[in-house]
């Protein structure tokens, strides 16, 4: 299996990606004409998209998964 190299310019446009307010609403809120735009021109027209894709390895309008261990809901 061939993996693809992450380059510092791919982790530059990967962090534009996630500080984009577009992507950022996209991954926030899931739904609207944001979440449309962003999930239908993502990989076929943004350099930053793709290169958010291809280090996190998820499309730059799915959610950033939470983190914290347990599955209590804050109890």
């Amino acid at each position: 299996m061939q993996t693809e190299e992450i380059t510092d310019k791919d982790l530059a446009k990967a962090k534009q990606c996630l500080e984009c307010p577009l992507c950022k609403r996209a991954r926030d809120k899931q739904k609207g004409l944001v979440f449309w735009f962003v999930k239908k021109l993502e990989s076929g027209f943004c350099p930053a998209c793709k290169a958010y894709e291809k280090v996190y390895k998820r499309k730059a309008h799915q959610p950033i998964p939470k983190t914290g261990g347990t599955n209590d809901a804050g109890r």
